[in-house]
């Protein structure tokens, strides 16, 4: 798959002779304003030519509906605006072709399904829309990708089945990354409109949301049903999200997957800006003009090993997330959150066993009392456990997922309904990334897991079992449920409770089926993690 994608906009060559130009523009108005153009779903005569608030875009039409790829949704950020807040997006003429994915935000190559080269572009402030056929007004659901909020893109899930079997629309939606979307300087401070820079990648979310709540209804959405979710580093921006004063009114519900890490909270402007000097030295520079002469591959170069995401203390997040949560400062909309049983696995994996190094009994103790301290240690004893990795991926799991999850379950309880899950198949087949590797590794039911449940990852079919596709049939029942009503259901499954101390496990039938439990803050050793203060939280990057 390319890094970059052509979006360029349909141009009209005009006729010599006036008759014929007159004959063509009447020709090209039709089309647009015929309720069953030539571009209709067979069966349907439902459009995939719609306008938006800047001009008309041309989709497709597939077996499960109609999908409008790369539509920009701001002005895209290069050149002078590079480090600016999102701005509407520049109109243009005619119809824009709305069949590929627009460029990925810059980023470095990694190891997941085509993103084996770098991205270095930069205009690529871009959604997709995936819509069922019909004329019915449609609940939305708004996906933020996960990636540790320096890599990944909207293409990363394709959510048209999914649209499709909930009847719900579905939008995915690029951001800015890394130094690109989050960098916080004095300068910067200087220009943003409340004296605080480093959330550009979230002030972009809320422009795409902004962009669905104008133009969703000409899909066939309705934007005042309107859910944002994400996975890993979407959840964690939906965390945020839910607490940033700005978005009120955007959405009427969330869904948080894995993204309760850090318990979501931001950075201090204090440390932002420091990061910000560090990186600007790395650069050579001392001014933004400097900054915004460097290439992206530069800025790529320069952020490496420094912390990215979003700055608490302006307008956008005035406190804290979990801070904004408990004083009731936060949307009071319905929330499904949840983590999967074997997070830390996947880390443990790339720590020691994809380095080549898997770790051994013999030198488990110690890495444990580096990491954690003998209390720890003592909590998960290698027998407990297949092996060292194993045991110690067990421990990063509960501390860095798990427990934060529960935590963010008991601060919403009280500010609106919150249902919980956990999703615990550990005979998923791991995801994508992973099965490149050829690694026989038991990742259980890791990171990033349950996406492929859901939708196609990175735009390929899974290999599920018949039991596992029963379970993702569940799933998406219990999420399409949700994102309708704001009560996640399953019909001949157990409801999923409002706050109080049960929480839904999914699993395949042969491992027990779905069902409710009250043990699953034990089973996470949480009353450990929960009074630990200093214990060391994961890097996030799926």
């Amino acid at each position: 798959m390319k890094d970059t994608v052509s979006r360029g906009s349909v141009r009209l060559r005009w006729p010599a002779a006036a008759a014929t130009a007159v004959a063509a523009l009447a020709a090209l108005a039709a089309a647009l304003l015929s309720p069953a153009p030539a571009q209709a779903a067979a069966g349907t005569g439902q459009a995939a030519v719609v306008r938006t608030d800047a001009g008309w875009v041309r989709g497709q039409t597939t077996a499960e509906g109609r999908q409008f790829l790369g539509i920009p949704y701001a002005r895209q950020p290069v050149g002078d605006l590079r480090w600016t807040e999102p701005r509407p997006v520049t109109p243009w003429q005619g119809v824009r072709a709305a069949d590929a994915f627009g460029s990925r935000c810059a980023q470095t190559a990694s190891w997941d399904p085509g993103y084996e080269r770098p991205s270095h572009t930069e205009d690529c402030l871009a959604l997709n829309v995936y819509t069922p056929q019909g004329t019915a007004r449609r609940p939305v659901m708004v996906w933020l990708h996960g990636g540790g909020l320096t890599a990944g893109a909207g293409e990363d899930v394709v959510p048209d089945a999914f649209a499709r079997r909930t009847g719900t629309v579905v939008v995915t939606v690029n951001y800015r990354l890394g130094a690109l979307g989050f960098l916080a300087t004095d300068d910067l401070d200087k220009e943003a409109h409340d004296g605080i820079s480093g959330n550009f990648g979230m002030l972009d979310q809320q422009a795409a949301l902004r962009w669905v709540r104008a133009n969703i209804g000409r899909f066939g959405g309705d934007p005042g049903r309107v859910t944002v979710a994400g996975e890993s580093a979407g959840g964690r921006s939906v965390c945020t999200q839910l607490a940033s004063p700005t978005s009120r009114g955007l959405f009427r519900a969330g869904i948080v997957q894995s993204g309760a890490y850090g318990d979501c909270a931001a950075r201090t402007h204090a440390s932002a800006v420091a990061q910000g000097r560090t990186f600007m030295t790395r650069l050579g520079c001392a001014d933004t003009a400097c900054l915004r002469g460097k290439s992206a591959a530069e800025i790529l170069a320069a952020q490496a090993g420094l912390d990215w995401g979003p700055v608490a203390g302006g307008a956008f997040l005035p406190v804290q997330p979990f801070e904004a949560f408990e004083k009731g400062a936060a949307a009071r909309v319905p929330v499904l959150n949840g983590a999967n049983q074997d997070e830390g696995r996947l880390f443990a994996f790339g720590r020691f066993d994809a380095a080549g190094t898997p770790l051994t009994a013999e030198q488990y103790p110690t890495v444990m009392r580096t990491a954690y301290g003998d209390r720890v240690l003592a909590r998960y004893p290698l027998t407990d456990h297949p092996s060292p990795t194993i045991a110690y991926g067990t421990a990063q799991g509960d501390q860095s997922f798990a427990c934060p999850a529960l935590r963010l379950n008991e601060v919403l309880a009280g500010r609106g309904p919150v249902y919980a899950y956990e999703f615990a198949d550990r005979t998923s087949p791991p995801f994508a990334s992973l099965r490149n590797l050829g690694t026989d590794f038991d990742f259980g039911a890791t990171h990033v897991n349950e996406v492929q449940y859901l939708f196609r990852h990175f735009g390929l079919d899974s290999p599920l079992d018949a039991g596992q596709r029963a379970l993702a049939r569940r799933m998406t029942d219990y999420w399409g449920s949700f994102i309708r009503d704001g009560v996640p259901r399953s019909a001949g499954q157990p409801a999923v409770p409002a706050g109080g101390d049960q929480v839904l496990t999914l699993r395949v039938a042969a491992q027990g089926g779905n069902g409710l439990s009250r043990t699953v803050h034990q089973e996470h050793a949480c009353d450990l993690w929960d009074n630990l203060p200093g214990s060391p939280a994961v890097s996030v990057s799926g």
